[in-house]
């Protein structure tokens, strides 16, 4: 993988956690979360007031900033050039919500076979999961390419 591919895609990796740590798929609250700061874009984002009345229950990877039609009254983007898109499997990538097909354990459950809203614990939990350890992941092979072959 390219040098400046892997780290807009580990960038795009650790926002999504970040995200996702701090609530993001969790209906609002009406207030910060302890681990949330006000200095913080993200956590701004989350918990703005204008932002609470529309956010009740959300998808998982659409419903966040870090998808392309985020926002967007209508899909403009199409999925293939979403970052994710490198996640789901082949035979996956014509579904209509590609990313909610990405394997995110051994097993081979996704956002999809899970099922639930964005919010649900054990999509929550598998979700957080899976970024830790693509995340983990990515920042090795850079380390792991530099080594001499033996």
């Amino acid at each position: 993988m390219a040098h400046n591919r892997q780290e807009a895609l580990l960038n795009a990796l650790k926002l999504e956690l970040k995200f996702c740590e701090l609530g993001g798929y969790n209906p609002v609250q009406g207030r910060l979360p302890a681990r949330a700061s006000e200095n913080d874009p993200i956590s701004m984002f989350l918990f703005h007031e204008s932002t609470q009345e529309s956010r009740k229950e959300l998808s998982v990877f659409r419903d966040s900033p870090s998808c392309l039609n985020y926002g967007l009254p209508a899909r403009e983007h199409p999925c293939s050039e979403c970052w994710l898109i490198t996640f789901v499997p082949a035979e996956k990538r014509g579904e209509a919500v590609p990313c909610h097909h990405i394997p995110l354990n051994k097993r081979g459950d996704s956002v999809a076979t899970l099922g639930g809203p964005g919010n649900a614990p054990v999509v929550q939990e598998a979700v957080l999961n899976w970024l830790r350890r693509m995340i983990q992941q990515l920042e090795r092979e850079p380390a792991q390419s530099q080594q001499p072959a033996a």
